[in-house]
């Protein structure tokens, strides 16, 4: 009777278990449509090809930097694991996870996120976190991302987050309850509209320029971590300075002050616009603050002749399996870029 006992438990504390799962999948967003940078995260381990460089940091990534452009121009394999507003103790993080599956030969990090030492707000924190594969690299960066008003268990259970979801529950939560679509190409997030920048606004005079002590440390963690690994850190500033998105003198020269103490080369593109080929009425999506893909393009061309030259690496485009992989991808950005799906 005992024996009987104990397995009528088990089974019905299994039942309960799968019960949670279930409820869990079903009521966590899905960022299917509307708002889909935060299934970017967790798309990165669907993609099983290795790449030669990554990309961290915020929009400024993630919408200026095209890897199917980087591949068909110079055959470099790439991948972007940005997110909104990416803080730079989150590239931190997702650093060293990437590094727990690959080793790129090159880290590319976009500055802009320098200018903020504090958490910012839930939001672009679970669209980071909540996408990271569970490990003791996530249990860390959940710890040095949280608000105050933030709870870790909630981070661990999402179902303690989302639990009221259920009122809002639409078809998609069925439909993409077990598998999610791509949305980005290796990780760029593709803007195809064009809102010409019409006037160039300069950013409000700073209370105090001095870029946060905790962004340099963990600027310098990931110093760390790629010599320990043998891997080229990039320093980069995208070429936008527009809007809420100002790029101050002073940041500038404490960028230029850390890269030169540390031998770490340092990429502006701010005063490289005409170089590269902007134009500042076809190439943005939004008025200058972010690029659109002809922008984007023009940025990466640019950028990829640097990586081949200053950095040699190598071109795969030779590799019969990898070319065969790149081709579906590009083949994909383009239909989108012409107006697929």
């Amino acid at each position: 009777m005992r024996k009987k006992q104990w397995i009528a438990c088990l089974c019905i504390l299994l039942c309960g278990g799968v019960f949670l799962w279930f409820a869990q999948l079903l009521l966590e967003p899905k960022y299917m449509s509307g708002n889909r940078e935060g299934a970017m995260t967790a798309e990165y381990y669907s993609d099983g090809s290795p790449h030669d460089v990554l990309f961290l940091g915020d929009c400024e990534v993630y919408e200026c930097y095209t890897p199917p452009t980087l591949w068909a121009e110079y055959g470099i394999t790439s991948y972007i694991r940005g997110t909104p507003q990416q803080l730079v103790w989150h590239s931190y993080y997702l650093l060293e996870e990437t590094l727990r599956y690959e080793t790129p030969k090159a880290v590319v990090f976009n500055v802009y996120a320098m200018r903020y030492g504090e958490p910012q707000n839930e939001a672009y924190n679970r669209i980071v976190l909540d996408g990271m594969h569970f490990s003791t690299v996530k249990l860390r960066a959940i710890w040095a991302s949280m608000t105050e008003e933030e709870s870790f268990a909630s981070y661990l259970f999402p179902l303690l987050r989302y639990h009221s979801r259920w009122k809002e529950l639409e078809q998609a939560d069925f439909q993409y309850l077990f598998h999610r679509d791509p949305v980005t190409h290796n990780g760029y997030l593709m803007q195809t509209d064009v809102v010409p920048k019409e006037l160039d606004i300069e950013g409000e005079p700073l209370s105090d320029p001095a870029l946060p002590q905790i962004c340099f440390e963990y600027l310098d963690r990931m110093r760390t971590l790629c010599e320990e690994k043998g891997i080229q850190l990039i320093l980069v500033k995208a070429p936008t300075n527009f809007w809420g998105y100002y790029w101050y003198d002073e940041w500038e020269e404490q960028i230029v002050s850390y890269a030169g103490e540390n031998d770490l080369p340092y990429y502006n593109f701010i005063p490289l616009e005409e170089e590269i080929g902007l134009d500042w009425s076809t190439d943005t999506y939004d008025g200058g603050a972010h690029l659109n893909v002809s922008g984007a393009e023009k940025l990466t061309s640019y950028f990829g002749k640097i990586l081949r030259e200053e950095f040699g690496l190598e071109d795969h485009r030779a590799d019969a399996e990898l070319s065969a992989v790149w081709q579906e991808k590009c083949s994909a950005y383009e239909a989108e870029k012409n107006g697929g799906t």
